[in-house]
């Protein structure tokens, strides 16, 4: 049985799709969900779907000294940024080298890096004036969207689409191909 730790900061439709999607799993067990903010309301889906939560300060987070001993408390084996916005420090990246993987709202390596995050990066994408966008399953890695690219699904656009259409389009890759490249990174 793998650990799985979700990280989350918002609303957390992935957090609760992911989890539902591996209820009742003999392989993959979301053990907890940890937020950077005591008010994501993430926590909330999880704690009603039965799951763990715990809050780390964006200090405590940056303190190994605290967060490694909290992740070792829950026997966390991957971990999954699900709408997380905090920069991961490098001892947690060393200490999860290919053992953490992120989701990014655009096909990388466009649209990345700091600061391009949720609607910033689908107003970018339709500024752009791009034909097609997606998701993005990556490694996390010390560069700031730059890690090794796991998977990339796409979804056209039109000329007509405003920024909450494309976030919308996107959204549902999301929720219909990330559980399944987890589920295929921990079984396979």
């Amino acid at each position: 049985m793998k650990n799985i730790a979700l990280f989350v900061s918002g609303n957390g439709t992935n957090c609760e799709n992911i989890i539902r999607y591996f209820s009742g799993s003999h392989q993959i067990r979301i053990a907890l969900v940890l937020s950077n903010k005591p008010d994501a309301y993430a926590l909330t889906r999880a704690r009603h779907l039965g799951i763990a939560t715990e809050v780390c300060t964006k200090a405590d987070f940056n303190k190994e000294e605290v967060l490694m001993p909290l992740l070792r408390k829950y026997g966390i084996d991957f971990i999954v940024l699900a709408g997380f916005l905090l920069m991961v420090p490098d001892f947690l990246i060393d200490a999860y080298d290919h053992r953490m993987i992120n989701i990014h709202p655009a096909l990388l390596p466009k649209f990345g890096g700091k600061g391009m995050y949720g609607h910033h990066v689908h107003e970018a994408v339709k500024a752009a004036g791009e034909k097609e966008t997606g998701m993005t399953v990556h490694w996390v890695s010390k560069v700031c969207d730059g890690g090794e690219i796991i998977a990339q699904f796409t979804t056209s656009l039109s000329p007509e689409d405003t920024p909450d259409d494309i976030a919308e389009k996107e959204h549902q890759l999301e929720m219909k191909y990330f559980p399944e490249v987890i589920e295929r990174l921990l079984t396979e």
